[in-house]
């Protein structure tokens, strides 16, 4: 059984480098094709956090003034296998077959804002969390949510 990939404007997506050049992250549309429910969601294409230096690149450093403790490094996420954070979502992929879930990227962003924007206009477009039989989103931003609208 393969891991089924990301498709965007009908192209298939496998690996980073078949993404535009300057591509922070995507939002995404994952449908359970029995049901024909769906999920909406952002991810980012690169992972950055900060790591201690170690006590030999602390002593090779030069120059005038307070030396950095820590460097910032950057790796590739696990958008190649991500299925989103919301709980239900994520059980009903672990119970059903990879196959029956469709993984469509539906806008690409070049920064953060810019990601954040595209993810809140889709879910607001689509009533995502209006409508729960078509849609396993609760939350927009974790400030608007289902439980509000029942």
């Amino acid at each position: 059984m393969t891991e089924p990939t990301w498709t965007y404007k009908g192209r298939m997506i496998t690996e980073i480098s078949d993404m535009p050049e300057g591509t922070y992250g995507f939002v995404y549309q994952i449908t359970h094709t029995p049901t024909n429910k769906k999920y909406i969601g952002k991810k980012v294409m690169y992972f950055t956090r900060k790591v201690k230096l170690t006590k030999k690149e602390i002593s090779e450093q030069t120059g005038p003034g307070r030396k950095p403790i820590t460097k910032l490094v950057t790796k590739e996420s696990d958008w190649a296998s991500y299925y989103g954070s919301n709980k239900e979502f994520l059980t009903l992929t672990r119970t059903f077959p990879k196959e029956e879930f469709q993984k469509e990227i539906i806008e690409l962003a070049t920064g953060k804002k810019m990601l954040t924007y595209y993810e809140c206009k889709y879910l607001f477009k689509h009533g995502a969390i209006e409508n729960n039989e078509l849609y396993y989103n609760d939350n927009i931003l974790g400030k608007f949510y289902r439980k509000d609208f029942i």
